[in-house]
C-alpha cells in the first residue's frame, strides 16, 4: 500500500511529453458564445469552488473544427462525491469510471475527475482490457489517458484558453489523427479505440497517422471482448455520424467491417447487398446532414434485410410455410445479431415491424391497401421499399404506386385498386359432406400465399 502511494507521487512529479501549449482565442477561433450554456454554467460553479474544469475532448475538437458538438463533457480536479454535491441536479454514474451526469435545463453535461496513468496495479482481462478505472489524478496525467491528441484538449471558458499537452490543435491543422502513447497499448487497454479512429478520420476527413493505422487489422479480433452493449453504442455513433459511407469505406480498408454485424462483409461483395446497403447508410448520412429524425431500427433494418432474404429462401426451400418461415428468419438472424450488439427491444420491434410489412406492399386489391396506409410503421416500411426498388430489388412500379396510393384521396384510391381476382371458397351446405356442393368446393384450388 506504502509503496503504491510513493509509486503515484514519484509518477506525478514527471514531466510531461509536451511542454504544455497554452491558445488563445485569436488562434484556435472558439468564441465563447458557440460553447452551451451549460457547459459554461457548470465550468463556473467548479471554479467558484475552488476546483479546476473544462470543456475537454470532442466538444473542443469539434468547436474548432467548425462542427456544432452533440454533446459537452467537463474534465474537473473535484471527485464525483464533490461534484455531486454542488450540483442538485445530478447523479454518479457508472462502475468502471465513475462519472457525473450534470443536468442544466435541457443539457446533461458529463463531468469526470481527473484519471491518473495506469500501472501495475490496474485491474485488466486476460487480453489487456481495462476493467475498472477510479483512480483519481492530475490535468497532465489525464491529458496523457486520452486516447487521440485532438482529444486532448482543454477549454477553459471564464478566459477562452486551451490547453494542449500533445500538440492536437496542430495535428488537427495538419489533418492528421496521432494516438497518444503505443496505439498497440492502447488498442488493448480499450479495442472500441479502432472504431472511433475509423469514425473520427472520417468526420474530420483525417488521415491516420500509419503507427495508428498498421495495428488495426491483425489486432480486430479484440472488439470481440467488447461489452455488447458498448458495441452497440459506439456502433450508432458510426453509423449516424453523417459519415457513415465514409465510416463503412474506411472499416472495410481496415478489415473491422468482419463480424460486427453478422456476415456484412459477404453482403458488401454482393451487387445487390452492397447497392442496396450504401443506399440506404447514403441516405441516413444525406437526413443527418440536413438535420432531420432518423432512426435507427429503420438502418439496421437495411443492414440485416439480406440476412434474412437469405435466410427465409432456405427455410422455404426445406418446405416451411412462407410467412411463418419469415418470422423464424427474423428471429435467428437478430438472436445472432443480439450476440455481438445489444440492440434493444424496442429497436428490434421496429425492425420486425418493417421486415413484416414488406410482403404486404404485393397485396393491392381489396381493402388490404386501406389496411396497410393505417399500419403505424407505414412510412418507415414504405422507405424500406423505395430503397429496394432503387437497389433494383423491388419492381419500381410497385413503390410508385405505393407512394400515388399513400398521397391519394379516397376515391382516387378506389380508383386505383386492381380488382381482387383471389378464388373463393364456395361455402359447403350445413350438414353437408358430400354430393355436388362438396365435390364443387374441393375443386376450387387455395388462395395463392406470398412467397418472394
Amino acid at each position: 500500500m506504502i509503496r503504491k502511494l510513493l509509486r503515484r507521487v514519484f509518477k506525478r512529479g514527471e514531466p510531461t511529453p509536451h511542454k504544455v501549449e497554452t491558445i488563445g482565442p485569436d488562434q484556435h477561433g472558439i468564441r465563447v458564445e458557440g460553447v452551451s450554456p451549460g457547459a459554461r454554467r457548470t465550468c463556473i460553479t467548479l471554479q467558484e469552488a475552488g476546483h479546476r474544469a473544462f470543456v475537454v475532448g470532442g466538444a473542443v475538437r469539434d468547436l474548432i473544427a467548425g462542427i456544432t458538438p452533440k454533446d459537452y463533457d467537463i474534465a474537473t480536479d473535484a471527485t464525483p462525491d464533490q461534484v455531486r454535491h454542488l450540483f442538485r441536479r445530478s447523479r454518479i454514474i457508472g462502475r468502471r469510471f465513475q462519472i457525473v451526469h450534470v443536468m442544466q435545463g435541457a443539457e446533461t453535461l458529463e463531468v469526470s475527475t481527473f484519471r491518473a496513468a495506469h500501472d501495475e496495479d490496474t485491474l485488466k482481462d486476460e487480453h489487456g482490457r481495462v476493467l475498472r478505472d477510479n483512480v483519481w489524478g492530475n490535468m497532465e496525467e489525464d491529458a496523457a489517458r486520452r486516447d487521440f491528441t485532438v482529444n486532448a484538449l482543454y477549454y477553459d471558458p471564464s478566459n477562452g484558453k486551451i490547453f494542449d499537452y500533445h500538440h492536437g490543435v496542430r495535428d488537427l491543422q495538419r489533418k492528421t489523427l496521432r494516438m497518444i502513447g503505443d496505439p498497440r497499448a492502447r488498442y488493448r487497454e480499450d479495442p472500441v479505440r479502432m472504431l472511433r479512429a475509423v469514425r473520427l478520420a472520417a468526420k474530420l476527413d483525417l488521415r491516420l497517422d500509419p503507427l495508428v493505422q498498421a495495428p488495426i487489422r491483425e489486432m480486430a479480433e479484440l472488439i470481440d471482448n467488447v461489452p455488447a452493449a458498448r458495441l452497440f453504442d459506439e456502433m450508432l455513433k458510426l453509423l449516424f455520424s453523417g459519415h457513415a459511407v465514409e465510416c463503412v469505406r474506411r472499416l472495410r480498408e481496415d478489415g473491422l467491417h468482419h463480424g460486427l454485424l453478422p456476415l456484412l462483409d459477404v453482403i458488401l461483395e454482393q451487387p445487390l447487398g452492397e447497392k442496396f446497403v450504401m443506399l440506404a447508410l447514403a441516405d441516413t448520412d444525406k437526413r443527418i446532414q440536413a438535420g432531420k429524425r432518423t432512426s435507427p431500427g429503420f438502418l439496421f433494418a437495411t443492414l440485416l434485410w439480406h440476412e434474412v432474404l437469405a435466410n427465409w429462401e432456405t427455410r422455404k426451400k426445406n418446405g416451411e410455410t412462407p410467412i411463418p418461415a419469415l418470422h423464424a428468419a427474423m428471429d435467428e438472424v437478430l438472436d445472432t445479431q443480439g450476440e455481438k450488439l445489444a440492440i434493444t427491444r424496442r429497436i428490434a420491434g421496429d425492425i420486425k415491424d418493417i421486415w413484416l410489412l414488406q410482403p404486404r406492399f404485393e397485396k393491392r386489391s381489396g381493402r388490404a391497401p386501406f389496411r396497410l396506409v393505417e399500419q403505424q410503421r407505414f412510412r418507415a416500411a414504405w422507405d424500406f421499399l423505395h430503397l429496394r426498388a432503387q437497389s433494383g430489388e423491388a419492381p419500381q412500379e410497385l413503390s410508385d404506386w405505393w407512394l400515388a396510393f399513400q398521397e391519394a384521396g379516397n376515391a382516387e384510391r378506389e380508383e386505383m385498386l386492381k380488382p381482387d381476382t383471389t378464388p373463393k371458397k364456395r361455402r359447403r351446405s350445413r350438414g353437408s359432406r358430400g354430393g355436388k356442393a362438396g365435390e364443387e368446393a374441393a375443386a376450387v384450388p387455395p388462395a395463392p400465399t406470398f412467397t418472394d
